[in-house]
C-alpha cells in the first residue's frame, strides 16, 4: 500500500509539472516495462536497432543506445567498449556493443546527462562529470534508444514502448514487495506502443482482443493493431522469442560438443523455462543450475559447474548471451568448461506481418515527426 501511494504521488508531481522533466535534443525511443525484469527489454532494444539500421531514414545516421548499466562498477557516463568487461559496463550494454559495432552504446545512471553527452560529445572533454569517462571519442548521436527508462520521469521520450510479459499479466499482479509490479498499471496509458512479449507462436483474434481488454484498451482492431484509451489511440502488438543456433563463448570451444546428446544448462536470468524447453527439443538436459538475475559468477560457481561437467564428461554446456558476458570476466574458468560452453542468442519477432509493418510504420513516422518539428 505504501509503495503504491508513493508511486502515485511521484507520478502526480511530474504530471502536474511540479517536478520538472526534460526532452533530449535528438529523438529518443524508450523501451521499458512496469514489472520487475524478465519482459525481454534487451532483445526488443536490439530489434529496434535492426529496424533503424535497415531503414532509409536512419541507416546512415549515428545511432546510440543509453542504458543505466545495471550492477556495473564504473561511475558516471561511459562509452561501452566492445573489448570491455561486464563488470565495468554491465552485461546487457556489453552484449549490444558487441552485436552492433556501428552503434554507440553508453551507460549513465543520469539519463538526462547521458543524452546531453551523446548529443554534444564535445562536452566530454571539459565537463567535470565526465572526468572518469574512459573513452571520450564518440560521434554526435542523431537518435538515442533508451534501455529501461520508462520509470525515469525526468526524461520525456519521443516514443514510449512498454513491454508486458504474456506469462505475467499485469492485471493479475500486485505491486512490490508482494508482487512483481515496479510501477502502476495505469502507467500503461503513457505508452505509445504496448508489446505483449513471450507469446506462443499463434494467438487468434479473440485472445488478442481479450488481452486488449485486460490492458484497458477499447475497440481494439487486429487489422490496425490499435485500440483506444481515454480518447487516445495506442498500438498493441504481440511478440515471441526465437532462439538462434548456439555459438561458442570461448575461442577454445570444440564445436563437436554441440552434437552431444546431453546438455548442462546454467543461467542467471529471471526465468529460464522457455530456454530449457527449446533446448529439450534437441538435448536431454541432465543438469540445470539457476542463479539470480545478473548474477556475478564466482570461483565457487565455477567449481559447481565444473563438478557437473565431470559428472557428464560428454555433455555440452549452454548458457544465455547475458550470462556469457559475465562468464568471460570470471576467474578460474576450467579448461574443460571453456571447451564445451556455448551461448544461445535470441531474437524477437512479431506474430504477424501486419504487426511487423505497424511497428515499423509507427516507429519511423513518430521519429520523422520529431525531425519535422525542428
Amino acid at each position: 500500500m505504501i509503495y503504491r501511494v508513493a508511486l502515485g504521488l511521484r507520478h502526480l508531481l511530474y504530471d502536474k509539472g511540479i517536478k520538472k522533466s526534460f526532452e533530449a535534443e535528438v529523438p529518443t525511443v524508450c523501451v521499458g516495462n512496469i514489472t520487475v525484469g524478465g519482459t525481454g527489454k534487451t532483445p526488443h532494444t536490439e530489434m529496434i536497432l535492426r529496424t533503424l539500421l535497415g531503414s532509409d531514414d536512419w541507416a546512415y545516421s549515428n545511432i546510440a543506445v543509453l542504458s543505466r548499466g545495471y550492477r556495473r562498477k564504473s561511475r558516471g557516463f561511459q562509452k561501452v567498449g566492445r573489448q570491455g568487461s561486464a563488470l565495468v559496463y554491465g552485461d546487457e550494454p556489453l552484449q549490444m556493443a558487441k552485436k552492433f559495432p556501428s552503434v554507440t552504446v553508453a551507460v549513465d545512471k543520469d539519463r538526462v546527462e547521458g543524452c546531453r553527452f551523446l548529443a554534444h560529445p564535445e562536452e566530454l572533454q571539459t565537463a567535470k562529470k565526465a572526468r572518469k569517462c574512459q573513452d571520450k571519442e564518440i560521434p554526435k548521436a542523431d537518435i538515442i534508444v533508451l534501455d529501461d527508462a520508462f520509470q525515469y520521469r525526468r526524461l520525456r521520450a519521443t516514443l514510449n514502448i512498454v513491454l508486458v510479459d504474456y506469462n505475467r499479466p499485469v492485471h493479475k499482479d500486485r505491486p512490490l514487495p508482494w508482487g512483481h509490479l515496479r510501477d502502476l498499471p495505469s502507467r500503461l496509458g503513457a505508452a505509445d506502443i504496448i508489446i505483449v512479449t513471450k507469446c506462443p507462436l499463434y494467438m487468434d483474434e479473440w485472445e488478442k482482443g481479450k488481452w486488449a481488454q485486460y490492458l484497458g484498451l477499447k475497440n481494439f482492431s487486429t487489422a490496425t493493431c490499435t485500440g483506444v484509451r481515454d480518447r487516445r489511440t495506442q498500438v498493441l502488438l504481440f511478440s515471441s522469442i526465437g532462439y538462434q543456433p548456439m555459438v561458442p563463448v570461448f575461442e577454445e570451444a570444440d564445436s563437436r560438443f554441440m552434437y552431444a546428446h546431453r546438455l548442462i544448462l546454467f543461467s542467471g536470468i529471471a526465468k529460464d523455462t522457455p530456454l530449457r524447453s527449446y533446448l529439450s527439443d534437441t538435448y536431454k538436459v541432465v543438469k540445470r543450475l539457476s542463479f539470480p538475475d545478473h548474477h556475478k559468477y564466482s570461483s565457487r560457481d565455477m567449481r559447481t559447474i565444473g563438478h557437473a561437467v565431470q559428472a557428464w564428461p560428454t555433455a555440452c554446456v549452454a548458457t544465455t548471451e547475458k550470462d556469457a558476458q559475465r562468464i568471460v570476466d570470471t576467474k578460474k574458468v576450467p579448461g574443460s568448461l571453456k571447451q564445451r560452453l556455448f551461448q544461445v542468442p535470441i531474437e524477437v519477432h512479431f506474430l504477424s506481418d501486419v504487426e511487423q509493418k505497424v511497428f515499423e510504420t509507427t516507429l519511423l513516422q513518430r521519429l520523422r515527426g520529431f525531425r519535422s518539428a525542428l
